[in-house]
């Protein structure tokens, strides 16, 4: 068996498209606010182009980079102002964030309408209840490749690697409510290779390259990969072993052009709805 290579390069460009021709039926434009403090190369990259793809499907771009000793108080100002913005209907602050500022601080900073990554605890408490609310855009833009490939996603057994607050625990949320039957196997689970080989569904998720063997899967599976590392030959790579789980796997994400750009991508189609959300107020 030779796994379907799931484009995710080409999904989130039919997603753009559809965002796009949304915003260019409004009167006034959504806004998309990115906040950077500091000069991490791969943060620099993702802030630009998160800027030109919203200039793209005709929403409004502020960007605010900020030195990094911005100090906590400082950037709380910020993202306060951001809130009080009517222009702004999203709020983004990149992260990771420099030591001296609290990340919780800042994202409980911006308001649950406005938080455009899903991140605010009020967001989080939505999603874990199944009520609707601002979901984080990695797990999102999973969910969206997921049913893609796989149609109805009823019944299936989801393995979930990883237990972030940023995708594992969004992302089995997003599965229970696509009415999965859902795991979280995470480095204290014993066996999980085991648990993880009776999946229909696997998302790895736990930034260690190339981590999730062949053996990890049952022959069929859908696999979706949400890491991005470099090997010991600084070749970018997931966390799962694409070369041996592609001979088994049903479907699976490759990595680059998988979920990478499904997370841009969800961040503008939250963003619209953000907009729409507060319009209706």
């Amino acid at each position: 068996m030779t796994a379907i290579i799931i484009d995710g390069k080409a999904i989130a460009e039919g997603l753009r498209k559809q965002i796009a021709e949304e915003v260019s039926g409004l009167k006034n434009k959504p806004g998309l606010a990115v906040v950077l403090v500091g000069e991490d190369p791969a943060s620099q990259v993702y802030v630009r182009n998160k800027a030109k793809m919203t200039a793209e499907v005709g929403m409004q771009s502020f960007e605010h980079i900020l030195p990094v000793d911005t100090s906590e108080r400082a950037l709380i100002r910020l993202v306060e102002q951001l809130n009080n913005n009517p222009a702004v209907q999203g709020i983004l602050v990149q992260l990771p964030l420099p030591k001296h500022i609290s990340e919780n601080a800042v994202i409980e900073a911006i308001a649950p309408e406005k938080d455009v990554d899903g991140f605010h605890v009020v967001n989080s408490g939505k999603l874990a209840t199944g009520q609707e609310g601002l979901v984080p855009c990695t797990p999102l833009g999973c969910i969206i490749l997921l049913k893609q490939t796989l149609g109805d996603l009823s019944g299936k057994h989801a393995v979930v690697i990883g237990r972030s607050n940023i995708v594992g625990k969004p992302m089995a949320a997003l599965l229970l409510k696509e009415n999965c039957t859902v795991t979280v196997v995470h480095s204290k689970t014993p066996n999980p290779e085991k648990i993880s080989a009776q999946a229909d569904i696997v998302v790895a998720a736990i930034g260690k390259p190339r981590f999730v063997k062949k053996e990890w899967v049952k022959p069929g599976a859908c696999v979706i990969d949400v890491g991005i590392n470099r090997d010991e030959n600084n070749k970018l790579c997931g966390d799962v072993d694409f070369a041996s789980v592609s001979e088994i796997a049903g479907a699976i994400t490759p990595v680059p052009g998988g979920v990478g750009p499904m997370t841009i991508a969800c961040l503008l189609k939250n963003t619209l709805t953000a907009y729409k959300q507060q319009m209706s107020k």
